[in-house]
């Protein structure tokens, strides 16, 4: 007995999220990836202080969901695995290509891409595939899949884009050899342009931090 593993093709929605509302008095657009364990809806309260007025927040939500500490409670996502991750991430970029066609953000907006955690790989994932213009990229206490290269952020350089790491001193998941590697990356992966924030704390989001990066 032979076993062998196919694919289809077959149409497929999924949610995401917004916060405050686009208008002329909109200063920032920002598109935000969680970390693995989240709901778009609740990570979006990690950017609730910033002026309501001024920015626009848009969280795409991952789309393998499951239960929360065997509870059967409380719901978290992911965004990819090691089980068929080529695949999924061809459809996670294809979800996130229409959310941002459904947007229809300005080619004159002040767009911000973040990620946390998880929210890193597929934030940098997305826009080397896209090459999507944006002011500033921040990755927040999350790392850059080894598959990517200099060439995939090269345009990110030409066009000025600013590029901010934040991690935590205390952050269980980055021992001092991991800190070491994923320094060395960040430098070649951005010619030396990006700035790195390093803050008391663990693998967290804290809100004054992303207050103070707008």
């Amino acid at each position: 007995m032979k076993e062998r593993t196919k694919s289809v093709t077959y149409k497929s929605t999924n949610t995401y999220e917004t916060l405050n509302e686009f208008t002329e008095k909109t200063k920032n657009v920002w598109i935000v990836f969680h970390g693995i364990g989240y709901l778009s809806r609740y990570f979006l309260t990690y950017f609730d202080e910033l002026p309501r007025e001024e920015n626009y927040i848009i969280a795409p939500q991952a789309p393998s969901k499951y239960y929360l500490k065997n509870e059967y409670k409380y719901v978290g996502a992911s965004w990819l695995t090691k089980e068929n991750t080529n695949l999924e991430i061809e459809n996670v970029l294809s979800y996130l290509n229409s959310v941002l066609k459904a947007e229809q953000i300005p080619a004159t907006s002040n767009l911000i891409v973040f990620g946390f955690s998880q929210g890193v790989s597929i934030a940098t994932r997305w826009l080397s595939k896209t090459k999507l213009n944006c002011s500033k990229l921040i990755l927040y206490a999350g790392g850059i899949p080894n598959e990517l290269t200099a060439s995939d952020f090269k345009y990110l350089i030409e066009n000025k884009t600013e590029v901010q790491i934040v991690v935590g001193r205390n952050d269980e998941y980055l021992t001092p050899k991991r800190m070491e590697i994923e320094s060395r990356k960040i430098e070649s992966l951005f010619n030396g342009k990006a700035k790195q924030l390093v803050f008391e704390g663990g693998h967290e989001i804290k809100k004054e931090i992303i207050n103070a990066l707008v």
